[in-house]
Order: structure tokens, then sequence, then C-alpha cells
């Protein structure tokens, strides 16, 4: 069973917010908001978000609210993923179409790597809703509407010119051999903790090259690249997409996994607390192999109804010609699971037994993707089958 080696996983919080960066991180702000006609940030209204890059939200001498954000890395990958943004922002306004939103792009500055958005006033992250129990069949319906308009969007020239051509980099095969000496200097002792397990483990190098070549060798569509339920967010009524930094034309198991994996993620989060387990290690200091198994699959029938919403909804617009697409799907949702315990180690000192069970979920899903499917809520369909 996928939740055989379950034990314990820290649960979602909603963002939390920032002052905003000051100095030479916000060099240029005050031009980039007067050059789109909208004066400069209001200091006592600015706020910010955490995230890997610096932004700042609030409203203007003029009136507006914006949010905008300074790419941060290396240059050449700031260009392609400012780059990804627009393009995203581009055809999406085109496409006109309700159930495919995303925030106005107002403007770009590549020299400085700035780039505006409309600010959605009220707005509401899926990973609020999901914490509040509020991300329910309906949006995850609505959220597999909206990916499926997104991976059914025509790649022209021009696009595909704008866009680069460069494999995803996740997930990573390199690092399964060596880790840069930088990073061994800088490392938290989690981090440490899950590259000792990931490099110790002989199949996992044959696992993330098969999830390479099945992508390199699938028919590739538009896909965000990066999809968590963060990246959707709420305002009223209206469902938007966001933070388009990875699009490219790849499989689109990749997305369709991701938010399977999401909910697998919240599933397994769910375990400590049903179980009475107070803390991340509660579980090491007692609680029965057999109650986590089976808590785990009381959560995992608690969220499999939401993932099969979002999976018919998906096929409704885009067909089942792709009988196979579940099951890479669920690959690429145990990939996920290995891709959270690896990001969230940056905040941690250890790593806990929760982190090695939601790998471990994750490994067996990628081992064995075609078993877990129907598990999952990703049931392989043949045409004959779709809505």
């Amino acid at each position: 069973m996928m939740f055989e080696q379950a034990q314990v996983w820290q649960a979602d919080v909603a963002p939390i917010r920032l002052e905003p960066a000051q100095g030479d991180a916000a060099a240029g702000l005050d031009a980039f908001t007067s050059g789109l006609g909208l004066g400069s940030f209001d200091p006592s209204e600015l706020t910010s978000l955490m995230g890997r890059n610096d932004n700042w939200a609030g409203r203007t001498s003029t009136g507006a609210k914006l949010f905008v954000k300074r790419l941060s890395g290396a240059p050449a990958d700031t260009l392609r993923r400012l780059t990804r943004m627009q393009v995203a922002a581009d055809l999406i306004a085109a496409a006109d179409r309700r159930e495919l939103r995303t925030p106005a792009c107002l403007g770009t500055d590549r020299e400085l790597l700035l780039i505006g958005f409309e600010y959605l006033d009220g707005a509401r992250s899926g990973l609020e809703l999901a914490a509040a129990g509020q991300f329910d069949a309906r949006l995850c319906r609505r959220s597999g509407h909206a990916v499926a308009l997104l991976h059914s969007q025509p790649i022209d020239r021009r696009t595909r010119d704008a866009l680069d051509e460069t494999p995803h980099p996740m997930p990573p095969l390199r690092q399964l051999t060596a880790l840069p000496v930088q990073f061994l200097a800088e490392a938290s002792g989690a981090q440490l903790d899950v590259w000792r397990l990931l490099q110790g483990d002989q199949a996992l190098p044959a696992l993330f090259t098969r999830l390479h070549d099945e992508e390199a060798g699938s028919s590739k569509c538009l896909t965000h690249g990066d999809l968590r339920l963060d990246h959707f967010l709420l305002v009223g009524d209206e469902l938007h997409l966001t933070d388009f930094e990875e699009l490219r034309a790849a499989d689109p198991a990749r997305d369709v996994g991701s938010f399977a994996g999401e909910w697998l993620y919240r599933a397994v989060s769910a375990i400590p607390a049903a179980v009475g387990a107070n803390d991340e290690h509660a579980l090491e200091r007692g609680v029965s192999h057999d109650e986590i198994l089976a808590q785990g699959v009381a959560e995992l029938e608690r969220v499999r109804p939401l993932v099969r919403e979002f999976w018919a909804a998906y096929q409704e617009v885009r067909g089942a010609d792709d009988p196979a697409l579940g099951v890479r799907a669920t690959a690429f949702a145990g990939w996920h699971l290995i891709e959270r315990m690896i990001a969230g180690a940056a905040q941690r000192a250890r790593l806990s037994a929760v982190d090695r069970a939601a790998a471990g979920i994750g490994r067996t899903a990628m081992l064995a993707p075609h078993e877990f499917a129907d598990a999952l809520g990703l049931a392989s369909v043949t045409p004959a089958d779709a809505p």
C-alpha cells in the first residue's frame, strides 16, 4: 500500500507576510512603477510575501494596486523565467476564456529583472482554502478545466521562439552523484540528511531518468511546470492560475501529477493529528504501525474524490486520447512528495520520521505508478470511456 511507510508530515500554513526589501534590492522599483504610469508605491501600505524572489505589493501614489516581482538567480536563468511569465500572461489574455485566468501583466524590465501584475484584492490562495477545508470538489473541477485549457493553448512559432527548449530541471539527476561544495557549506542539517538519503538510494537514478525519458517521449503541450495549490488564487468567484516561471512545452502528466501530489501530501500531513500525535516526532514514540496505516488509508479516501473531480474535468476538455497519462501523472505525484521534502529541508534542523515517510510514499508511487493510479484518483481510461 502507498501508506505502508507513512508516519508523519507537517501541515501547510498560509503565506507569511513580510516587510518588503529595501536598499539595493529595491533599486529601480519607483522608476519601474512610474514608467508604467502608476506612480510610486506608498510605503505605509507596502508589504511582501515569502518566496525565492523579492516582491512588493501595495497601493501606489496614483491609487493603483499592483504586485511587482524582481527575479533572482543566475542572469540567464532569470531572463528565461521572466520571458515565460510574460508569454503566459499574453497567451491567457489572448485566450479570453472565463475558466483560464491569470493576473494581468502590466509590464517588464529585462535589465532590472522586474515584472508587474495587477494586484488581486481579497485573493485567497488555494493553500489557504485547502487548510480551511474550502478547496472543495467544485474548485477542484474548475482547477481541472483551467489546467486543461492551459494545456490546450496552441504553441505557435512566436511562442516557441520566446520559450527556451531546456528540459525541466526536476527531478535532479546530477545531484544524485555529487553536490557543489558551496551547498555543503551552507546546507541545514535536514538538507544534509535529505541528500544522504537520496544519494544512498540506488533505485533513484533509474527512477528519475525514467521520468525524464518518458517526458521526452511524450506528446508535449504548454504546461505550468510548477503547479501547486498556492499558485491558484480565488477572488470572489474568479479562479486565477499564477506563477508561470517554469512554463514550457512538456508532458501534461507533470502538471496533473503535481496537483494530485499536493493532495497526497495533504493526506499524509493529516495523519499525526488524526492519530493524536501533537508534534512531528510523536509517532516515533509509540503510535503503532497499524494505526498509521489505517489513518493513512482513511486520509487518502478523503482526498481522492477531489483528485477525481480535477481529473474528470481535465478530461472533459482534453479528452482521453492518451490512456497512459494517468499512470505517468501518478509517477509525477510521487516525485512531488520527494520534491516537497527537498524544499522543506532548507527550513529544518533535522530530517524527521515525517520526512522519511513522505519520501517513502513518493518513491513507492514512482516505482509502480500503474498500481496506484486508481488509488490516487487518476484511473486510466480508454477513449471510449472518456466523458
